[in-house]
């Protein structure tokens, strides 16, 4: 129906105007609405004319076509974002999905080495790192990564903040970072001896290369020092100490795997998960507790493949 198609639009109009979605945003959005406008055409449904027998009998419809959970929680914001833009404008009567229950999400748990598989790569890096054979620059560039390594899994970082590090946020023996985190908080993250020393091995070679050149970053090339480490570099950097390290899954190692990594091992150490949540950076405790319940997921995998009684 036209009159569908010209009030979906004006809501898209408003979202990329007024609210400033992003180009993405937009065109994700308009793949949605379009499978609800297309519903409603099949059912000749006008958007006034939709209840909240309606909206479930499309979550149906959209469920049935064997959708992912994301697409279909996405579909249904899409749909309320709809409806509530109508009512706001008076372009509506009411607002079917006002009564609706909020749809409870799967969440899948992240892809965690073990304290075994997380020393070997380290260590893999650590021993690249060691050898002068391979030439000055060559060595800086491993030192540098296995210096950005133990930084991740030593303070649990993202690695976008890692890469946005001063050159002086590491000086000679600090033991603690102080870190920007996403809605530009602040927070103070530890070291151990072991990245105190990766980091103290790459900023000696890093000198060396420039011949003592300041950089503005902590991480940065090793022949331009005016060039942060990207991130595309870092995830090449480490999927290659994966493979070399024998790490059975190097495909899906990457330096937030570091991240998750640290968590995951602290909270099997027994550290409380308000204080991960401070060295993670995390908003909410909801965000935090993912761990817990990986943590549960690892003892069952435990269970399965180390109990006697399974291989009888």
């Amino acid at each position: 129906m036209r009159t569908n198609q010209r009030l979906a639009q004006l809501w898209l109009d408003a979202l990329a105007t007024e609210l400033g979605a992003s180009a993405g945003t937009i065109d994700t959005y308009t793949d949605d609405l379009n499978c609800y406008l297309a519903w409603l055409n099949e059912n000749s449904l006008g958007l006034d004319e939709v209840g909240l027998e309606q909206i479930r009998d499309y979550i149906a419809a959209v469920d049935g076509c064997g959708y992912a959970g994301s697409t279909i929680a996405r579909r249904i914001t899409v749909v309320r974002g709809l409806h509530k833009f109508l009512i706001a404008e008076e372009l509506g009567s009411r607002d079917p999905t006002a009564h609706l229950a909020a749809m409870k999400r799967s969440r899948k748990l992240p892809f965690v080495l073990s304290v075994a598989e997380t020393e070997a790569l380290l260590e893999t890096a650590h021993r690249l790192a060691a050898d002068p054979s391979v030439g000055l620059y060559r060595q800086a560039g491993y030192a540098r990564r296995a210096a950005l390594f133990e930084t991740l899994y030593a303070s649990g970082m993202r690695i976008s903040e890692a890469l946005s590090l001063p050159s002086d946020a590491a000086p000679a023996g600090t033991r603690m970072l102080l870190v920007r985190g996403k809605g530009d908080k602040q927070r103070l993250v530890p070291l151990h001896e072991r990245a105190i020393e990766a980091l103290a091995l790459w900023q000696k070679l890093a000198r060396a290369c420039s011949g003592g050149a300041p950089s503005p970053w902590l991480f940065h090339s090793v022949r331009n020092g005016a060039k942060a480490l990207t991130r595309q570099a870092a995830l090449l950097e480490i999927k290659e100490v994966a493979v070399t390290a024998g790490l059975s899954s190097p495909e899906r190692v990457s330096p937030h795997v570091l991240r998750h990594a640290f968590a995951t091992h602290m909270h099997s150490g027994g550290t409380d998960l308000r204080v991960l949540q401070e060295l993670l950076g995390h908003a909410g405790i909801e965000t935090t507790q993912i761990y817990t319940h990986l943590d549960t997921s690892r003892l069952h995998q435990m269970v399965r493949d180390l109990h006697p009684l399974n291989h009888e």
